[in-house]
């Protein structure tokens, strides 16, 4: 697979293109203010997005930075709790990525091929932002830190795995303060690659249906298994 479309697929199992997780949360001394800050933050985010499933549109970019390269996408995203996604994406390249919360498929219609795999093994540990469809992921699986912000209306934190991988060093989370929603997600690579997630249009009244999230090979299609 080239490249440029396997990154545009790393956001969603980082990489296909960025859930089973340990560990404790840690971010400040206990009792420090800054803690406090991350709890009430972490606590309205997941009260935001305690809801049965919801939708948005998105926006990709990818940059590759030893390449010299920056790969735009854009699409709809569909959750539903626990552990379903279904990222479709519409430009450049229309391509379907779907999650059960343990198969993966990737949909290439104009290539006529799938790519099957197992959701844990390329959403482990943060990646994929497999959060999305489990919030308390935040709390079990990273280090959390307030960053310095100057814009008083976002909330932006920087999140490291307890078990970091070549795939996913850190993330961001840009959040907004009034109404806990993500606004923002930025996943890094051990590479210096960053992808950026922006969330847009988020409906989170109609829960899309559970028959989204199970994929049905069409006839004729090639088959291709992806490796962990």
């Amino acid at each position: 697979m080239n490249r440029l479309k396997c990154d545009r697929c790393r956001f969603i199992a980082m990489v296909l293109f960025m859930l089973v997780m340990v560990g404790g949360w840690t971010c400040a001394p206990v009792g420090s203010a800054a803690e406090s800050t991350i709890d009430t933050i972490i606590a309205g985010v997941e009260s935001r997005y305690n809801v049965a499933g919801f939708t948005a549109d998105f926006e990709q970019e990818s940059i590759l930075t030893a390449m010299g390269v920056t790969d735009t996408a854009s699409g709809r995203l569909l959750v539903r709790q626990p552990g379903k996604m279904r990222w479709e994406y519409l430009v450049p390249d229309p391509q379907t990525i779907i999650t059960d919360g343990k198969e993966l498929w990737v949909y290439r219609p104009e290539e006529n091929q799938v790519l099957v795999g197992k959701a844990p093994a390329l959403f482990g540990e943060g990646r994929g932002a497999g959060f999305l469809s489990n919030i308390k992921m935040v709390r079990q699986s990273f280090q959390l830190t307030l960053e310095p912000n100057e814009d008083t209306a976002h909330h932006h934190l920087r999140l490291v795995p307890h078990q970091p991988s070549p795939d996913l060093v850190a993330v961001d989370l840009i959040i907004d303060a009034k109404t806990y929603q993500l606004l923002r997600i930025t996943t890094f690579n051990v590479y210096g690659d960053e992808t950026r997630i922006e969330l847009k249009n988020v409906n989170f009244s109609d829960p899309p249906p559970d028959a989204l999230f199970h994929f049905d090979l069409p006839e004729g299609v090639e088959l291709l298994q992806m490796s962990p």
